[in-house]
């Protein structure tokens, strides 16, 4: 069957083949590519738009076509680094051959929007945001976990794939409430709320990708004290 896909991450394997991780509506796929340094393997690479067949009944299956379907979509600084920050949380987070059409949908509208130089952080609190809510570990912004609504004067914490409890006493890592009804509505002329989001996703994922750094994110930081040097 003919799909269409993205190259989240792919590796040499054994002399002349390559291990390839696909993103498509069926969800994250493994695949044998051989002869990878022919031309069609000069498209292994990420945020180029694919069709590919596959064969293959096993959790590894084999490219038996790919082709250029679409465009590349060339990112640099930021925009880069945040393409290979979403690849790596589909990598890490999605189970092999869990069907993700609406996900895959998001990422390749996200793709053109980061080479637009679209502004990066509301694009990635969205696409982290769906991705929770497609695996299961989406909550509530717009009320806590008694189902009360959020009160804008409140102080929150996340309880993660639970939702927010209300707390009386400020302690670090909680939110207010105008924060989190500014996320509900993508607002984020209101102050504080993008930074406020980033460090809501960051609590909501941190669970799931067991105590292991993002390589990406790594890159990122390092990026960032060089070029203050």
């Amino acid at each position: 069957m003919h799909q269409p896909a993205f190259v989240l991450h792919s590796r040499p394997y054994k002399e002349s083949s390559a291990l390839v991780e696909l993103f498509t509506p069926q969800g994250r796929l493994r695949a044998v590519m051989r002869a990878a340094r022919g031309r069609a393997g000069s498209l292994l690479r990420p945020f180029v738009s694919l069709e590919i067949e596959l064969r293959g009944r096993g959790d590894l299956k084999t490219v038996a076509r790919l082709e250029q379907a679409g465009p590349t979509f060339w990112l640099d600084g930021q925009a880069l680094f945040s393409g290979l920050y979403l690849n790596e949380l589909l990598v890490r987070l999605l189970p092999v051959e869990d069907a993700q059409p609406a996900l895959f949908e998001h990422y390749a509208a996200t793709l053109p929007a980061l080479a637009a130089k679209r502004p990066i952080e509301p694009l990635l609190r969205a696409f982290e945001w769906r991705l929770l809510g497609e695996l299961g570990y989406g909550f509530a912004l717009e009320h806590d976990l008694q189902g009360l609504p959020i009160e804008p004067a409140g102080l929150y914490r996340l309880i993660p794939d639970a939702g927010l409890e209300p707390v009386s006493q400020f302690q670090p890592g909680l939110f207010n409430g105008a924060e989190l009804l500014a996320m509900a509505e993508a607002d984020w002329q209101v102050p504080g709320a993008l930074a406020a989001a980033k460090r809501l996703m960051r609590q909501a994922l941190a669970p799931h990708l067991g105590g292991r750094p993002l390589v990406s994110r790594e890159l990122f930081m390092n990026m960032k004290e060089v070029s203050r040097d």
